[in-house]
């Protein structure tokens, strides 16, 4: 899969469904994934996503991804059903990667339409500029 200009919750979605299905899926371009809405906004949730921690011992987690390709892989792992065996053996089955490894680079990418953005690039906030905001 190519992640290039598609939203991130509809490719998450579909990505989902083709793990549930017993397909390996590996996302390639995790950083030019968009996100629809302001970017202040975006950037102000998961900066309070981020504030989220053990009472007791923060050191000790929850960690919150704050790469693309983890930020991804976590959306994915959120619609399936992580407590069920299904769930987990699918989410074995998925590579998120940053950029498009070797391996990948001779082989055609899937390119979901329906997940596709519909305006223009200015008008969605990319994974590589979240991740910049909240380093």
């Amino acid at each position: 899969m190519d992640g290039t200009n598609h939203l991130a919750g509809r490719l998450s979605s579909n990505v989902a469904k083709m793990l549930l299905q017993g397909n390996r899926v590996a996302i390639v371009n995790c950083e030019k994934i968009m996100l629809s809405g302001s970017r202040r906004n975006i950037v102000h949730n998961y900066k309070k996503f981020l504030e989220i921690a053990s009472i007791l011992h923060p050191e000790h987690g929850p960690y919150h991804p704050r790469r693309p390709d983890t930020m991804m892989a976590k959306m994915v792992r959120g619609m399936l059903p992580k407590k069920k065996p299904s769930g987990n053996v699918a989410l074995k089955r998925l590579r998120t990667y940053i950029g498009v490894p070797n391996q990948f680079s001779s082989s055609k990418k899937i390119i979901f339409d329906k997940a596709k953005i519909t305006r223009s690039v200015a008008s969605y906030t990319s994974m590589a500029d979240l991740a910049k905001e909240v380093r």
